[in-house]
C-alpha cells in the first residue's frame, strides 16, 4: 500500500457556466499524490456533464487561504457576498 500525503496536492472542481454571470467553481474534491509520484483522487461529488455532455473536472493546486469557500458558505446560507 502506497503512503499517501495528508495534504491535497490537488483540489477538484467543475467549473459551472452561467449565461450573463462569472463561471462557478463547484469544489469536487481532492487529489493526494503517492510516494510512487501517482495520485489517488477522492471525490465527495460528482460532476454533471455540460452542454456538450462533457463531464469536466479541474484539478488546480491549494490555496493557502480560500476566501472563494467562505464567500459561496455565505451565498448558499442567504448571505449577502459577491463572488470575484
Amino acid at each position: 500500500m502506497s503512503k499517501q500525503s495528508h495534504e491535497p496536492a490537488y483540489r477538484a472542481f467543475s467549473v459551472i457556466e452561467r449565461e450573463g454571470r462569472d463561471p462557478f467553481w463547484q469544489p469536487l474534491g481532492a487529489a493526494f499524490e503517492n510516494s510512487d509520484g501517482s495520485y489517488n483522487v477522492i471525490l465527495q461529488a460528482l460532476p454533471l456533464p455540460g452542454t456538450d455532455g462533457v463531464c469536466k473536472i479541474v484539478l488546480r493546486p491549494p490555496k493557502e487561504e480560500q476566501p472563494e469557500n467562505r464567500s459561496q458558505d455565505r451565498e448558499r446560507s442567504g448571505g449577502s457576498s459577491r463572488r470575484r
